[in-house]
C-alpha cells in the first residue's frame, strides 16, 4: 500500500478517518484505518463508491462491514505487483515511442529549414556554380533526412514488437492470475473481484443479483474408489457445463475443492432456481466413461444452494446465506436445488 499525500493533506485524511470511525463504533486497528485513509483520500475509487453507498443509504459501517472491505479491496494487494511491474514496462516502452516520434518531429523541422535556407539563395541572378553548390546540399540534407527516416522506422518497429509482446505478457499474467488451473474457468481470487463488483452495481441500480453454490455430492468416495486423476476429469467436466450454462455477464467459478459458485448479475430468485436446477439436471443426465479402459464410472450428481443479495448486507453474509441453503440440500438427500426461501419456511415456527 502506497502513500504519497504531503504531510498535513495526510494528517487531515487521518484526522477525518479516526473521527469517522469513532462515531461509527469502529476498531481502531491498522485494517480499518486503511480503510477509511483511502477513503478520505479517494486513491481508491471502487473503495470510495462501494462506502459513499453504504453511507448514503444511512447503512450501519459495523466492525464486520469494514473488516469485509478491508478483505475485499486490500488482502490481496501483494498478488498484484508482478501485474503492476509488467504494467510499468509497458508504459516506459510507450513513452520511448512517443520520445523517438518528438525526436522525428525535430529532425523534419530542421529539414525544412534547412530547404528553406536554400531557397532563400536561389535568385534569378545566381550562377550555374551557385546553383550546383546549393543542389549539393539539398541533396545531401536529404539523404541524411532518409537515414534517419530508415533508422526511426527500424527503431519503431522495434519497439512495437516489443510492446505487443508485453501487453500479451500483461494478458497472460492477469489471465493466470484469475483462472483456476485445474479447470479453465474463474479462480477464487477472480470470483472475489467479480462479486465485489456485481454488488456495487447492484446497489447503485437497485437491481437483482443472486448467487449459486453448487457441491459435487459423495466426491470423496469418487476420489478414492477412482483416483485423484479421474476425479480432477470430473472438477473439469463439471467446470465446462457450468461454463457452457451461463451467460456472458455471470462468473462460473470454482470456489474450492469440489465446490464451485455461480454469480447472476441482473437475475431474480426464481431465474437463479432455473438455472441450478437446469444445470444439475444435465449434470445427472450424463454418464462417465474413462477413455483410456472404457469403463464405466456411473454418473455424477450435484447439490446447490442459492441466495439473493440484501441491499447493504456484508458479501460473506450473503455467501454464507447461499452455503447454508446448499448444506440443506446436502442434508435433504442430495441431488437437489434449495434457496434462501426454504431456509426461512424452516426457520419460522408457531410459539408454544
Amino acid at each position: 500500500m502506497r502513500y504519497s499525500a504531503p504531510f498535513e493533506q495526510a494528517a487531515e485524511y487521518a484526522r477525518a478517518a479516526l473521527s469517522l470511525m469513532e462515531k461509527q463504533g469502529i476498531p481502531f486497528n491498522p485494517n480499518n484505518f486503511a480503510v477509511w485513509y483511502h477513503y478520505f483520500s479517494g486513491s481508491n475509487p471502487d473503495l470510495k463508491r462501494a462506502l459513499d453507498i453504504l453511507l448514503d443509504n444511512k447503512q450501519e459501517i459495523t466492525a464486520t462491514v469494514s473488516s469485509e472491505i478491508f478483505r475485499q479491496f486490500f488482502a490481496l494487494e501483494h498478488e498484484q505487483s508482478a501485474l503492476n511491474e509488467a504494467a510499468t514496462k509497458l508504459e516506459i516502452e510507450i513513452g520511448k515511442v512517443l520520445e523517438k516520434l518528438s525526436n522525428a518531429g525535430d529532425d523534419a523541422a530542421a529539414y525544412g529549414k534547412t530547404l528553406e535556407m536554400f531557397s532563400g539563395n536561389l535568385g534569378d541572378d545566381g550562377s550555374s556554380d551557385d546553383l550546383k553548390s546549393i543542389m549539393s546540399g539539398v541533396l545531401a540534407a536529404t539523404r541524411e533526412m532518409e537515414q534517419h527516416n530508415k533508422l526511426l522506422e527500424g527503431e519503431l518497429n522495434n519497439s512495437s514488437e516489443e510492446v505487443d509482446r508485453l501487453k500479451t505478457d500483461l494478458e497472460h499474467m492477469r489471465h493466470e492470475a484469475t483462472t483456476d488451473a485445474l479447470t479453465g474457468i474463474a479462480n477464487r481470487k477472480k470470483f472475489d473481484e467479480d462479486m465485489r463488483r456485481a454488488v456495487t452495481e447492484a446497489m447503485e441500480e437497485g437491481a437483482d443479483l443472486c448467487l449459486i453454490m453448487m457441491d459435487i455430492d459423495h466426491f470423496k468416495n469418487f476420489n478414492d474408489t477412482y483416483g485423484h486423476q479421474v476425479g480432477d476429469q470430473v472438477l473439469k467436466l463439471l467446470a465446462n457445463t457450468l461454463k457452457e450454462g451461463t451467460k456472458g455477464q455471470d462468473t462460473a467459478a470454482r470456489y474450492g475443492g469440489e465446490e464451485f459458485a455461480i454469480i447472476l448479475p441482473l437475475t431474480d430468485l426464481d431465474g437463479a432456481f432455473r438455472l441450478a436446477d437446469n444445470l444439475r439436471k444435465t449434470i445427472s443426465s450424463k454418464e462417465l466413461r474413462n477413455r483410456t479402459t472404457n469403463e464405466k464410472l456411473g454418473q455424477i450428481t450435484v447439490s446447490a444452494g442459492l441466495a439473493q443479495f440484501d441491499m447493504g448486507e456484508p458479501i460473506n453474509q450473503f455467501i454464507a446465506r447461499a452455503d447454508e441453503a446448499l448444506y440443506m440440500a446436502k442434508h435433504a438427500g442430495r441431488n437437489r436445488v434449495v434457496s434462501q426461501v426454504e431456509l426461512e419456511q424452516t426457520a419460522l415456527a408457531f410459539d408454544s
